[in-house]
């Protein structure tokens, strides 16, 4: 089976049903990869899409410099995963994108599968949302939302798509901010220019922090990495392969998920040896994985040397947790982002520490006619798993499909919540995180459940 049949099977199964609400009016908030894939798979079925973007260009993070002032990507950003496994199921990438494309072929192919599909003329361009409100009573009246924007018009939906995303708001260290030199966020980098002779402190051991450690260190005279977890860095190619289209052959549901991270684990080693050599801790709990094709060559090069923690800062000396202390010029914080829904008022939807209480990440269980697509990190390429929710989505908005009751949703909100926690490390970042192959094997039989339900199927 190929590495597109793997992940895209099923995603072009027909509807279940016939479209029985006509031309139903739906809102999608955000012109990201994720919004445009949600607007595309229920334009196909003859809903009234409109799609609301706060700034001027399609593409969301993958728009560098987009004037929405909400994009993190910097000048060299590159796609983690390869273009085989990025595309979207239905149109591939044009000839001249690079096997791991970068933001330039990212932003080129969305605003081409955005014209493609008849996504484009639904956009309106420089649409602040300031507040998506209910305008119905839950306990007599078909779900009905009002989108208000901030030049004070307002339009009612039969239902909202929330896809603005979870890297847009920093989250701030207090004790990294007390830096006396330079001090900025990761969200603020963008090109390696203007550090040049400069040291450099990162604090992170993601991706992002990886590739902005490995733009200045070269031409930087000391250049650290500071990793308080420890790490699996996936590299980028193995045997000449894309290497997550070698790891795309074990992604199955019937094969074992011990077994498959003991095979990546493997395969990582014969990349790159002993983690710890390098200077990185043992990971003693999972988390999200890095991947990154040049880190480990720059840390065996000595253009990066690797921190496990950091203990204080008084002024621009950062003092690591080995007893060691530095002299920098500038600091870095990769240290993730706070989820940020200002438009969603608390009555709908309260949450802390990135927590959302949503059914199957995407659905708030009181509120019908609600969802929100693209809040999760996951270990795969995100555009396919966008597909797989807007199919959830549209089955439910076509009313083929009928979502269980509150207590049974809020059940399973929970039992999710503590088989990740179990699992994971305990942080803020891996609150919304989902392994890719348990999460759309969860979404299909939730799929099948509901379809069940609503055709009055007993599922046991």
């Amino acid at each position: 089976m190929t590495t597109k049949s793997v992940y895209q099977r099923g995603l072009n199964a027909p509807v279940a049903g016939p479209n029985r609400r006509g031309s139903k009016r739906v809102a999608v908030i955000g012109a990201g990869a994720c919004g445009i894939c949600a607007a595309k798979y229920l334009l196909e079925v003859g809903f009234d899409v409109t799609l609301y973007e706060i700034g001027s260009q399609i593409g969301g993070l993958w728009c560098y410099q987009n004037d929405n002032g909400r994009s993190p990507a910097y000048r060299t950003l590159h796609i983690n995963t390869s273009r085989g496994v990025t595309r979207f199921s239905d149109l591939d990438f044009d000839d001249a994108t690079q096997p791991f494309p970068d933001h330039v072929d990212m932003h080129r192919y969305l605003v081409r599968y955005a014209e493609h599909f008849g996504v484009a003329p639904r956009i309106r361009f420089n649409s602040r949302v300031t507040q998506v409100r209910p305008a119905f009573d839950q306990a007599r009246e078909p779900p009905k939302w009002e989108v208000e924007l901030a030049d004070g018009a307002v339009a009612a939906f039969d239902a909202v798509i929330v896809a603005t995303g979870h890297l847009t708001k920093p989250l701030h260290a207090p004790e990294l901010q007390r830096f006396g030199g330079e001090y900025l966020h990761a969200h603020q980098y963008r090109a390696p220019e203007p550090y040049i002779g400069k040291r450099i402190c990162v604090v992170g051991i993601g991706n992002t922090a990886c590739d902005i450690a490995s733009d200045v260190c070269v031409t930087s005279p000391k250049c650290a990495l500071v990793a308080r977890s420890g790490v699996l860095v996936l590299p980028k190619l193995l045997f000449g392969r894309a290497f997550t289209d070698i790891t795309a052959q074990i992604q199955r549901p019937w094969i074992p998920r011990a077994l498959r991270r003991r095979i990546t684990r493997f395969l990582t080693w014969l990349a790159h040896g002993d983690m710890t050599k390098l200077g990185f801790k043992r990971p003693d709990a999972l988390t999200h994985v890095t991947s990154n094709a040049t880190v480990v060559t720059d840390i065996a090069y000595r253009r990066i040397f690797v921190k496990q923690g950091i203990s204080g800062v008084e002024g621009k000396t950062i003092h690591f947790v080995d007893g060691t202390t530095g002299e920098f010029d500038v600091l870095i914080a990769a240290t993730g982002y706070l989820i940020d829904l200002d438009i969603i008022p608390r009555e709908v939807l309260q949450f802390a520490d990135n927590r959302l209480e949503l059914y199957m990440r995407i659905v708030p269980p009181e509120w019908p006619g609600l969802y929100f697509m693209g809040f999760f990190n996951t270990d795969t390429a995100l555009n396919m798993v966008f597909e797989h929710q807007a199919r959830w989505v549209r089955e439910l908005l076509l009313e083929n499909a009928r979502l269980p009751d509150v207590e049974a949703m809020r059940q399973a909100i929970a039992e999710r919540a503590a088989w990740y926690a179990g699992q994971y490390k305990k942080t803020i970042r891996h609150s919304i995180e989902e392994e890719h192959v348990r999460y759309l094997t969860d979404l299909r039989k939730t799929l099948k459940g509901m379809l069940h339900r609503a055709n009055g199927i007993r599922t046991g």
